[in-house]
């Protein structure tokens, strides 16, 4: 339940709206039926309905009728576009339920029966080798394919004989690795790769996280990118673009990640190598969507949450990021249980946001937003990002283009001499843009998310003081 579903119009009067505002006043053009009966317009609305009661997400990602809340618009998309042989670059802001959907989407391609699917994680892969190896373990789920990937790696499975077809992945996934070196492991992945072609079936591969690899292959171990890495990256990419042309139609490429690939290419100037994988945007929730969801969850739960206090919760989030209805939900429904009601009220929301999410523990649960940044930004450019995203956040929320500008000509170092480069401040936008946590708007920009900002704010707010104020 805290991944995305898709938008159904039959629960608005009037047009679609856009992400509702902070000020209920904002909302007036557009009505949104929070009734029961739109809600179950929207849990009903999909292949079948919903099978089973809606239940909480216990983990990053959801799979199956009682986690996963429609999407069926995104689903029949990406399936044609899987059918037809198109290899897809998954984009959204982070907690969409990218991961989500693919599984989702993986779960039902098999069901059908006419597709392999193949689902690789690649957050802990240090390099190509890893990669290859990660995607030939997972690759025992496609029928007669482990045989022949075995007999690529003689070597390496020496001693496994026959009970080789009962490796678990992790145990297969380390022998493999140890048959993969610098020297062949071009050759080894393009032998995995032909393999899945030649399967019977079609086969979609799902790589998630592959921009982590990528961002840990340009840096090398440290905080930035360094020449070599540049080459490791591209040769890397460079093989499996190459491979994605050479099987197009018969192995589908759809790739994810919880950090954008784009921007990273695009400072490494790498862009090019992505150029085969047509990018696919995942959207928020709509409101009457986000409003479903918590409709469904307090169904399930025995809870009472009315019209009005789902539309405070929805005008809280602003954008509603599927991870974040379920995060405000979570919180309220414990709350309710600490104070033994089932009744929710509009001073239990308020005490909920602002007491709870905003709270040390809340900014625990968002930490990752900062860990992310981080690992992607390396140090000196994460304190740009952090500087103008408190910036935006003191600024209820909006960043001026005037204050921009005053980045853009140089924070100055211990001698006075600027420290950061407008290239660097450009960089750092377009990745703060791209990943959503600011959107463009006249003058400036703006957070996207009104949970997002009001934890910024509350994590990072206090002590600041704006470049227009220092001396």
């Amino acid at each position: 339940a805290n991944q995305a579903a898709s938008c159904t119009l039959a629960t608005f009067i009037g047009s679609a709206p856009a992400s509702p505002g902070r000020d209920a006043g904002e909302n007036q053009q557009h009505i949104v039926d929070y009734s029961s009966a739109a809600i179950d317009t929207v849990a009903n609305d999909g292949v079948g309905g919903l099978a089973m009661a809606l239940r909480k997400a216990g983990a990053n990602w959801v799979e199956g009728p009682d986690r996963f809340f429609d999407r069926e618009i995104e689903l029949e998309a990406l399936a044609e576009r899987a059918r037809d042989g198109t290899h897809t670059l998954l984009t959204a802001q982070r907690r969409m339920g990218k991961t989500s959907l693919v599984r989702e989407l993986l779960r039902r391609l098999a069901a059908e029966g006419t597709i392999e699917t193949v689902f690789v994680d690649l957050e802990d892969a240090a390099d190509a080798a890893d990669a290859i190896a990660a995607i030939g373990a997972e690759a025992k789920s496609v029928e007669g394919a482990w045989r022949r990937i075995g007999s690529l790696f003689a070597n390496a499975l020496q001693g496994v004989g026959e009970r080789v077809e009962e490796l678990a992945i992790v145990d297969a996934r380390v022998k493999l690795r140890a048959g993969i070196d610098a020297g062949n492991w071009r050759r080894k992945g393009d032998g995995v790769f032909s393999v899945l072609a030649e399967s019977d079936r079609q086969v979609v591969l799902a790589i998630d996280e592959l921009p982590i690899l990528v961002d840990r292959l340009l840096k090398g171990g440290g905080e930035r990118a360094v020449p070599e890495g540049k080459r490791a990256a591209d040769a890397f990419l460079s093989w499996l673009r190459k491979n994605g042309q050479a099987h197009r139609g018969r192995v589908v490429m759809i790739l994810s990640g919880s950090i954008g690939l784009e921007p990273i290419l695009r400072r490494a100037g790498l862009s090019a190598q992505a150029n085969i994988y047509s990018p696919f945007d995942l959207q928020p929730w709509d409101e009457a969507t986000a409003s479903a969801c918590i409709g469904e969850l307090a169904k399930t739960y025995g809870l009472d949450v009315s019209p009005d206090v789902r539309r405070d919760m929805c005008r809280r989030l602003r954008c509603q990021v599927p991870h974040h209805v379920q995060f405000f939900f979570d919180h309220l429904h414990e709350y309710l249980r600490r104070v033994g009601r089932s009744a929710a009220s509009l001073e239990d929301v308020e005490r909920v946001y602002t007491g709870e999410m905003l709270s040390v523990r809340g900014q625990v649960d968002l930490e990752h937003y900062e860990t992310r940044l981080r690992m992607v930004l390396g140090t000196q450019d994460y304190r740009i990002a952090l500087e103008l995203l408190t910036e935006a956040a003191i600024g209820d929320g909006k960043l001026c283009d005037d204050i921009v500008d005053r980045y853009r000509e140089g924070l100055a170092g211990p001698e006075g001499v600027p420290s950061v480069s407008p290239s660097t401040v450009e960089d750092v936008l377009c990745l703060l843009e791209h990943d959503g946590y600011l959107e463009r708007q006249e003058g400036g920009y703006r957070f996207v998310s009104g949970l997002l900002e009001d934890w910024w704010l509350a994590r990072h707010g206090r002590h600041f003081v704006s470049i227009a104020r220092r001396a």
